[in-house]
């Protein structure tokens, strides 16, 4: 966990990591296994545990064979991942640890990170990789419609709401990098929006490493405007978005306050929506308009094109029309900020 916050991970991957380890050494404590010596059939009972809820995890309740497993695929493959994670770490500091979590495979294809010693001289070997992996359903991302969008905004009673929906519909950035926003990120005349990565004092994080300039529409430079002239006034405050109703009075407005808008937003219009939905609908705009791969790539601030691809370039062309014809996309439905 150390080396993890070292290297400057994200703190909610650093988190994840924590909770997923934190399952399997309880694991490894109800079956009294040493850890530097558990078989692949531990790890293949660990994930039939893991899909158990957590009551039938102790033996307190016996679980009839169509009960619905507690832990999804992904999340499953996520626990392994982090378990594949420790043992690697430990394989390169030298611990003994045979073929624990890891296959015999063929030479030449996916590599992993870790090189074992004199790996140079057995090139032609077979490599170490993760042996249990769950097929997961791929999950299409979820959009909005320009009627929900429309319903949300009409909500909002406040301005400083207004703008952040309305900027993460425009611009498809993360809730994260809306609320470390500056006002020196926006620059009004050339209707651009800067994402920076720093550290911001309500925790916030840009989950990019490197900066990116994202177009904005007038109407939400207009909206901004707005925002500064009836609600922000003479603040002294280099945060877009602040506490201005709730205490403490000034200071950038953090997640816990944006999901309680979110759940109140949720009761008054009945769309059980979340903001990452915002960033589905605006990538689906762009490639609809048959924006480049790597251009909405580049602008969602993904690593590679591979990870757009990946979240977006399974929909078929039917999927696609569907999805678009809902969210009012080929109708030339508009929000009306």
């Amino acid at each position: 966990m150390a080396y993890l916050t070292d290297i400057e991970r994200s703190p909610n991957t650093v988190k994840a990591y924590a909770h997923d380890l934190k399952d399997w050494f309880v694991f490894l404590q109800m079956r009294g296994l040493e850890w530097r010596e558990v078989r692949l059939e531990d790890l293949g009972e660990f994930v039939a545990w893991l899909r158990l809820p957590p009551a039938g995890r102790f033996g307190g309740v016996v679980m009839l064979p169509s009960a619905e497993h507690y832990c999804s695929a992904g999340t499953v493959n996520r626990k392994l991942a982090a378990i594949s994670g420790l043992y690697t770490f430990h394989a390169r500091h030298g611990v003994d640890l045979g073929d624990l979590v890891t296959e015999l495979h063929p030479a030449g294809r996916r590599r992993s990170g870790w090189k074992p010693f004199l790996y140079h001289l057995s090139k032609g070997e077979p490599e170490r990789r993760r042996t249990i992996k769950l097929r997961a359903p791929r999950k299409h991302p979820t959009i909005l419609t320009v009627t929900q969008v429309q319903a949300i905004l009409d909500a909002c009673t406040r301005l400083r709401d207004r703008l952040l929906w309305a900027l993460l519909w425009d611009s498809g950035i993360r809730i994260g990098e809306a609320l470390g926003l500056r006002h020196e990120d926006l620059a009004a005349a050339e209707g651009e929006l800067m994402i920076v990565p720093r550290v911001n004092d309500n925790r916030a994080r840009a989950k990019s490493g490197q900066p990116r300039t994202i177009p904005i529409g007038p109407e939400v430079i207009r909206l901004y405007a707005d925002y500064l002239h009836d609600e922000y006034g003479d603040l002294d405050s280099d945060y877009v978005f602040v506490n201005l109703w709730g205490g403490p009075f000034g200071q950038p407005w953090g997640y816990p306050a944006v999901y309680d808008l979110v759940l109140r937003l949720r009761r008054i219009t009945g769309i059980d929506f979340d903001p990452h939905w915002y960033r589905h609908s605006y990538a689906t705009r762009l490639l609809r308009k048959n924006t480049p791969i790597e251009v909405v790539s580049a602008l969602l601030g993904h690593s590679s094109i591979a990870t757009t691809m990946d979240i977006y370039g399974h929909l078929s062309v039917e999927d696609a029309r569907r999805a678009l014809e809902a969210a009012g996309f080929l109708t030339g439905q508009e929000v009306r900020w």
